[in-house]
C-alpha cells in the first residue's frame, strides 16, 4: 500500500472550532496525526457532558467512508471510538458530536485525525451496528465481533444499559434473556454454531419500559 504522506488542506486536522462546543478533549491521542503498528486503535476523549456522536473513516487509496470499522462507546464522564482497518494506508478519522442537550440533529465536525497504519496483521470484521438507544450510555464488553468467521460455541455476552429492566439477545426468532448482574449489567452465553453461514441477524434488545413486552433494538450483528 502507498506510503506517501497524502496531501490535507491547512485547518483540516486537529480541534475544530466546535469541540469546545461540545465539552471534548482529547484523552488518548492529542497529536492529529498518528502511525498505528497494528490495525487496531481506541481513541479516547474526556467530556464535560453526555454527547451525542458520529463519526467518518475514509480510506484515503479509495476515498471510501468504511464506517463500519467504528463502534462508539460513551458514558457521563468519556467517550471511545474503537478503530480498526482492513489493511494498511493511510486513513482519515472524522468525529461529529454535539452537547446531548442540544436537540439540534445536526452534528458539527469537531475533530480529525489522520492515521497510518505500517501493518495490517490481524483481520478485521465490521462492528455490530448502533441504533440510536445504544447511544445512551451504553457499553458492549464482549463480544465486540461475531460473525461466521470466528467460534460460535458458547459465544459469552456482556453489556452494560443502565437504563434497562431486561435484555435479551434474539437470533431467528429465538429469545434468549441474559442475567442481570447490577449496575446495569447483562451477562449470558449461547451457542450459536447452528447459525453459521446462514445469514442470519442476532441483535441485542432491551426493555425499558413498564410493558415488559417491548423491546427496542440495540446492537445488530450479521452471522
Amino acid at each position: 500500500m502507498s506510503s506517501q504522506r497524502p496531501e490535507i488542506p491547512e485547518g483540516y486536522l486537529g480541534a475544530q472550532e466546535a469541540l469546545k462546543d461540545a465539552g471534548m478533549t482529547p484523552s488518548s491521542h492529542e497529536k492529529d496525526e498518528f502511525v498505528i503498528l497494528e490495525n487496531e486503535v481506541e481513541i479516547k476523549f474526556k467530556v464535560a457532558a453526555p454527547v451525542k456522536a458520529t463519526t467518518n473513516l475514509i480510506q484515503v487509496r479509495t476515498e471510501k467512508d468504511i464506517n463500519e470499522y467504528v463502534f462508539v462507546q460513551s458514558d457521563e464522564n468519556s467517550i471511545s471510538f474503537c478503530v480498526s482497518v482492513p489493511e494498511s494506508g493511510w486513513y482519515k478519522f472524522q468525529i461529529f458530536a454535539l452537547a446531548k442537550s442540544n436537540e439540534s440533529k445536526s452534528l458539527p465536525n469537531v475533530f480529525n485525525y489522520l492515521i497510518h497504519c505500517k501493518q495490517a496483521l490481524k483481520s478485521v470484521y465490521p462492528c455490530p451496528k448502533q441504533f440510536a438507544i445504544w447511544k445512551d450510555g451504553c457499553r458492549l464488553y464482549e463480544p465486540m465481533v461475531l460473525n461466521s468467521n470466528v467460534r460460535l460455541r458458547s459465544v459469552p455476552f456482556k453489556v452494560r444499559i443502565p437504563k434497562a429492566n431486561a435484555v435479551a439477545v434474539v437470533v431467528d426468532g429465538e429469545w434468549t434473556h441474559l442475567d442481570k448482574k447490577g449496575d446495569g449489567v447483562f451477562e449470558g452465553k449461547m451457542d450459536l454454531d447452528k447459525y453459521r453461514n446462514k445469514d442470519v441477524k442476532l441483535t441485542l434488545n432491551g426493555n425499558f419500559e413498564d410493558d415488559e413486552t417491548k423491546f427496542a433494538t440495540l446492537l445488530e450483528y450479521k452471522l
